[in-house]
């Protein structure tokens, strides 16, 4: 059975709403029209796109590369946007900022290097670029007028975070051996990932609020589809005497989007990932799919190391986070199931109990 919350089917979508707010129009008993002027309620849903979709691995993808996975990706937002949903798109940046880093190298004896922390920004400001108008034209061809925007987001962390002096997130491509050596000997955090090759770890703050958030809330409320947290947003920290000021790291991206899905009050985290479902024993031959997990027996599971620490563990924590938070739903499944996931025919749906 479908969800209240579930996509339409295709011949029921009102393909030009540009909100969820209308008057419904309807006939009384002597067939005089009249008007029920109660909203519709909105749903809001907050998904996470790794940066991974726009640059996969293994392919050193160019502007244009980027460009061409960007609009393959946005199906499912198009769906959602055209069944009505208030949407917010929240995408990694992983690759992009590790190359924004080794840009920052081979000119760094020509202009003088960007901290990590405007990094994330610029690339927020340049994916989002690329994200808001693909959604914009991919609109226009679906019929509809609905618009998108791009918010350069802010996130707070604590200052005194421990991850910050202990990196662990991989950033952009792997490194030959000869230049991860240069690099640990200049300071460099480098380290081996799963698949044994050397990459860049940064630190990894956790999330604690999003500053831009009413700014968000208000150009959802128009119909506006917003592309915020880019990168995990921007993590700063309030200095009692300067304000709000930067740090150097990288924040998780869907870590970053259960905060915002938590105080938005969305009813639904979409994260979006390569696998289509959270699995236990993965990658055995015993390994099997979790359809449905209640937030108790995701973090029982989790505390046994069942989910990957470097993979599906921080994803698995975020919904575990905003389900527990808000009572909301959170969905984990990989891009191409997006709309059978929402529609609870595919993917990982994480609940506070299984109805």
């Amino acid at each position: 059975m479908r969800s209240a919350d579930s996509p339409l089917p295709e011949e029921h979508r009102e393909r030009h709403r540009a909100s969820n707010h209308a008057n419904i129009t309807k006939m009384s008993t002597d067939d005089s029209p009249t008007t029920d002027t109660a909203p519709t309620p909105r749903r809001t849903a907050v998904i996470a796109l790794g940066g991974n979709a726009l640059s996969p691995p293994g392919e050193r993808s160019s502007i244009h590369d980027q460009f061409r996975h960007t609009r393959e990706s946005l199906g499912l937002l198009v769906e959602l946007a055209l069944d009505g949903w208030d949407l917010c798109l929240v995408h990694g940046n992983g690759p992009q900022v590790g190359d924004e880093l080794v840009r920052n190298e081979t000119a760094s004896d020509e202009v003088a290097p960007l901290p990590l922390g405007v990094l994330v920004a610029a690339t927020a400001g340049w994916i989002g670029y690329m994200i808001q108008q693909s959604i914009q034209n991919a609109l226009r061809q679906a019929g509809s007028d609905r618009s998108a925007v791009s918010i350069i987001t802010q996130v707070k962390v604590g200052r005194d975070d421990p991850a910050l002096a202990k990196p662990t997130k991989f950033i952009g491509h792997s490194i030959p051996d000869e230049r991860a050596a240069r690099l640990a000997a200049e300071g460099v955090a480098v380290k081996k990932d799963s698949h044994g090759a050397w990459r860049r770890v940064v630190g990894s703050p956790k999330p604690l609020a999003i500053p831009e958030l009413e700014a968000i809330r208000a150009q959802l409320a128009t119909g506006t589809i917003v592309v915020a947290c880019g990168g995990g947003g921007v993590p700063v920290h309030r200095d009692a005497f300067l304000g709000w000021e930067g740090v150097d790291a990288v924040v998780d991206k869907d870590l970053a989007a259960a905060v915002l899905a938590r105080d938005l009050g969305a009813s639904l985290l979409l994260i979006l990932t390569d696998i289509d479902a959270v699995y236990l024993d993965y990658g055995t031959p015993s390994q099997r799919a979790l359809r449905t997990l209640e937030v108790a027996d995701a973090e029982r599971y989790d505390r046994e190391g069942a989910f990957g620490e470097g993979s599906m563990a921080p994803k698995v924590r975020a919904a575990v986070d905003f389900v527990r938070a808000t009572g909301g739903r959170a969905i984990i499944t990989e891009l191409s199931r997006g709309l059978e996931a929402v529609g609870g025919e595919a993917g990982t749906t994480i609940t506070l109990e299984n109805a």
